[in-house]
């Protein structure tokens, strides 16, 4: 059978079409969204009517390859990644990520898996490689038949409420002033954030706990961690949520990285624990009657954390842990193209005054770092801020963490001091990339990390970003106005 086939026939599949249809009875739900992930993490797919559930749960719909890429143009006029002669992708729907929009009833959701068209003279059928999201599964499913452990991921996603203008423009202000963990402040965006948490625990995301950071309109929200790719379904569900809730609010949910100068940016600390064991929990939040199939709404939990100290020191990971800080160390040039993926993600990275994660070390606590001990059991990842696609990001950790453990690497002595003062002292430390065409040649020269966007992935990204960052070095910005304009004669 080919991979599509393979996977419209995975044991328990069909149950969960029948269950989906159960619900879409139940629910009353008319129309779905079949949606799966681009390359820059966009949120794309097809809206179809709930009466043709079965045939798409069965044969899936069709789409341009090119959607893989958000369908655009680059600098030079063609369309990244694909031509319009290229043929169009299947995109067979997940049924355990079904679940209800609760902002119109009326309508479900659910993630898709993309495949390479059945007519396709070459590998007919198989995993389209430029779709992140199976990518993602596939490598998880590799790693765990290998090394026995699941990735388990918490995200921490800063990000802005913006106020705009009558004509939807932005007006360059937050909703609140920039006041960290200010009660007041975040009580000025409570009709927001209480109606975030609403959609979030109708969607599956079991929200833990929030404040106001200290940016103007800043807030983070953050839910239960889990494996790391229901974690960044959720981080994607998350995101449309906040895109609604601004729609009610005329305001703007801005995920930029970097709206305001002088003030701290919008990351998206990924906290990571490698696990053996474990079950799943169904987590009902509230819920008399779940509006969407119970896989949406479930946890993984227990079993035995491999990053908890083994040693009479508390503060030590194990050994697991700490060969994949070691992994994950190596490839930290290269893995800051996905955790920093945007021109506009470094202007958080020269902004060193804001605990800018810029150096290539890593310590306990120690936020000066691009990677921290943040508690007993899990390690934080910092490089990484509000823009990055979560599917590249955890495939490419995954591969940083194979390395480390499959060659036993041990990671240099963790720094305990704040970074700027052991570099005084004469400690050198490599800074990571200062710019996205400099993380973009590292990532060219890592072939670990390029493994974990294989094939027409990488192809696809590199165009994508290049281009971006080409975009940019031939624009004259306010910047060139204002310090060239009147300095001759």
């Amino acid at each position: 059978m080919t991979d599509l086939e393979k996977h419209v026939n995975q044991p328990g599949r069909a149950k969960l079409v029948k269950k989906v249809r159960e619900k879409i009875k139940e629910l009353g739900i008319t129309y779905i969204y079949f949606q799966f992930i681009s390359v820059t993490g966009r949120v794309v797919g097809k809206g179809i009517p709930a009466d043709h559930w079965e045939r798409t749960a069965e044969k899936g719909f069709q789409l341009v390859y090119g959607s893989t890429a958000n369908l655009f143009l680059d600098r030079h006029n063609n369309y990244i990644g694909y031509g319009p002669e290229a043929m169009e992708l299947v995109g067979i729907p997940d049924p355990e990520t079904f679940v209800q929009l609760p902002w119109d009833k009326r309508v479900g959701r659910v993630f898709c898996t993309c495949f390479r068209n059945r007519e396709e003279r070459v590998n007919p059928g198989g995993h389209l490689t430029s779709d992140c999201r199976g990518n993602l599964r596939i490598f998880m499913d590799e790693f765990k038949k290998k090394h026995g452990l699941e990735l388990r991921v918490g995200t921490e996603p800063e990000m802005m409420w913006l106020t705009k203008n009558d004509d939807g423009t932005p007006t360059g202000k937050g909703f609140s002033k920039p006041f960290c963990y200010h009660i007041d402040q975040f009580e000025s965006l409570r009709p927001v954030f209480m109606k975030v948490i609403e959609y979030s625990n109708a969607m599956g995301l079991d929200m833990i706990q929030g404040d106001h950071e200290d940016a103007p309109g800043q807030l983070e929200l953050n839910w239960t961690f889990d494996n790391v790719m229901r974690n960044a379904d959720r981080l994607s569900t998350y995101r449309q949520i906040c895109a609604q809730v601004a729609r009610e609010h005329n305001l703007i949910a801005c995920f930029m990285t970097k709206p305001f100068m002088g003030v701290s940016a919008s990351g998206c600390h990924t906290n990571m624990s490698l696990w053996k064991g474990g079950k799943v929990k169904l987590n009902k939040l509230g819920h008399k009657s779940l509006p969407g199939v119970d896989e949406v709404f479930s946890y993984v939990e227990g079993g035995t954390n491999t990053f908890m100290p083994d040693t009479k020191d508390p503060q030590l990971p194990g050994k697991i842990g700490l060969q994949s800080i070691a992994g994950i160390m190596k490839h930290l040039p290269a893995l800051t193209a996905l955790g920093s993926s945007t021109v506009n993600s470094y202007r958080r990275l020269w902004d060193q005054g804001f605990w800018a994660p810029v150096y290539a070390d890593w310590g306990y606590q120690n936020r000066t770092c691009g990677l921290r001990v943040s508690a007993p059991g899990r390690f934080e990842y910092r490089s990484v801020d509000s823009m990055h696609n979560p599917y590249l990001l955890g495939a490419a950790l995954l591969k940083a963490c194979d390395e480390g453990i499959s060659k036993k690497m041990k990671p240099a002595a963790p720094e305990s001091r704040n970074i700027y003062e052991a570099q005084k002292a004469g400690k050198d430390v490599k800074k990571l990339p200062l710019s996205l065409g400099e993380a973009l040649d590292r990532l060219a020269e890592d072939e670990v990390i390029k493994s974990a966007m294989p094939d027409e992935m990488y192809k696809v990204f590199h165009w994508y970003k290049n281009d971006e960052w080409e975009r940019f070095l031939g624009a004259t910005t306010q910047w060139d106005l204002d310090t060239y304009l009147d300095c001759l004669p």
